[in-house]
């Protein structure tokens, strides 16, 4: 099996979220809905110099990040009907529409907000890759329309040097599930961990980063 992946540049990123715009146009997403967001994550602190001078320690930064279509998904094992499936060619984990019950269980158990509730389509929705542009040999629309090239799609194991699986805050520790989103973090670029700095073990934090969705199951 070929395993597909995001790799995301940060210090190339701007927050222009064109990205997260061409796919809401490309799969004409209502305006309360996306697939994939871009986060604005901010934070530090100011400390005291020797000599009594304020200093700030201040970071900030973007990250891109939709389904990450993990070597390990949460929302697989979540689903009790099988639902979630992962392509045995791609890597790429897409919703068997017939056999959804909508009962959230996959939207509560992903750290990375990817599957929602859709009423409205009777069946959970998510970021599936673009599975038949990839199939066509074509890159996903998102990674496709960044202008900064902060986005890209490939093979896994043709991941360039300096990118690593995604392990920068505000997303939770690479260990959780797998994600195939490999990151080329920015100079302040901050750990992943829980708010108050321990280890990730399963249960997604509030993390306060603008647009970040807190709500333990998204449901529209």
């Amino acid at each position: 099996m070929t395993q597909y992946a995001f790799s995301f540049d940060a210090s190339r990123c701007t927050g222009c979220k064109t990205c997260e715009m061409a796919c809401k146009d490309a799969y004409d997403l209502p305006a309360s809905r996306t697939y994939r967001r871009v986060y604005d994550y901010e934070g530090g602190h100011w400390e005291t110099s020797a000599d009594g001078r304020p200093v700030p320690r201040l970071f900030g930064y973007h990250v891109s990040v939709a389904c990450n279509h993990c070597d390990n998904p949460a929302c697989m094992r979540a689903c009790p009907t099988g639902a979630l499936v992962k392509s045995e060619s791609t890597g790429l984990v897409r919703v068997d529409a017939p056999r959804c019950t909508l009962c959230g269980a996959c939207a509560a158990a992903c750290p990375y907000h990817a599957p929602v509730v859709d009423r409205s389509l009777d069946r959970m929705v998510k970021c599936d890759g673009c599975a038949e542009r990839v199939a066509r040999g074509q890159t996903p629309v998102c990674a496709a329309a960044c202008p900064t090239r902060a986005l890209s799609f490939g093979p896994a194991n043709q991941v360039v040097e300096g990118f690593e699986r995604a392990n920068v805050a505000p997303l939770p520790r690479k260990s959780v599930t797998g994600p195939n989103l490999y990151v080329r973090p920015s100079a302040n670029a901050q750990p992943a961990t829980t708010l108050d700095g321990s280890e990730w073990t399963g249960e997604r934090p509030a993390v306060s980063a603008a647009g970040y969705v807190s709500n333990p199951a998204e449901v529209v």
